[in-house]
């Protein structure tokens, strides 16, 4: 394996090639001036971006010379490594927001489903369910206020449950809409 220095190296974002132009002494580098190396497409950007890239001559028996590449991982710099703890804390902190927010949606929707079925219902039935609209519309702000949906969902998500309860309303006679309002 024979010693080899480079004054000029290049690598293409998309990795299709590998061009080195020798330095000015002709006895370090024996292969001609318009070398370049292909690589396929598969190989990974990641695989340069993220190490340090070495490159060395190999005589062949053939007394054809061949230029091997080979990329050698870093260690992941201490921010990154912060960064990455961070964010999976949030991951979790975030999927339990958004499971109980399900939850409470659910609840509220098979309530007012359980009441809208019932032929006697009566109008003093919805107020406990009211009572869930609430709390599941505090658990969304909240959401909202921490950064775990985004304001329009959190609108859209109360806005659903409150649509669900004026069926439920319409449905029993117990709200009548103005000939203007259309309910969906």
């Amino acid at each position: 394996m024979a010693a080899f220095s480079c004054s000029w190296l290049t690598l293409p974002s998309k990795m299709r090639s590998l061009s080195l132009t020798p330095s000015s002494s002709p006895s370090s580098f024996p292969v001609s001036n318009s070398t370049s190396l292909a690589f396929s497409k598969n190989l990974s950007d990641s695989a340069f971006s993220h190490g340090s890239l070495s490159v060395s001559i190999m005589q062949k028996q053939t007394r054809r010379s061949a230029v091997v590449c080979e990329a050698a991982p870093q260690r992941k710099a201490d921010s990154a490594v912060k960064r990455a703890r961070l964010a999976e804390k949030r991951r979790i902190y975030n999927k339990a927001r958004k499971s109980e927010i399900r939850t409470r949606m659910r609840k509220v929707l098979e309530a007012l489903e359980v009441l809208r079925k019932k032929s006697d219902a009566q109008a003093e039935e919805i107020v406990p369910i009211e009572k869930l609209i609430g709390e599941a519309y505090s658990v969304i702000d909240k959401a909202v206020r921490a950064g775990t949906l985004h304001r329009n969902t959190g609108a859209n998500r109360k806005s659903r449950l409150a649509r669900r309860k004026k069926l439920v309303e319409i449905h029993h006679g117990w709200y009548t809409p103005a000939a203007s309002e259309v309910v969906v």
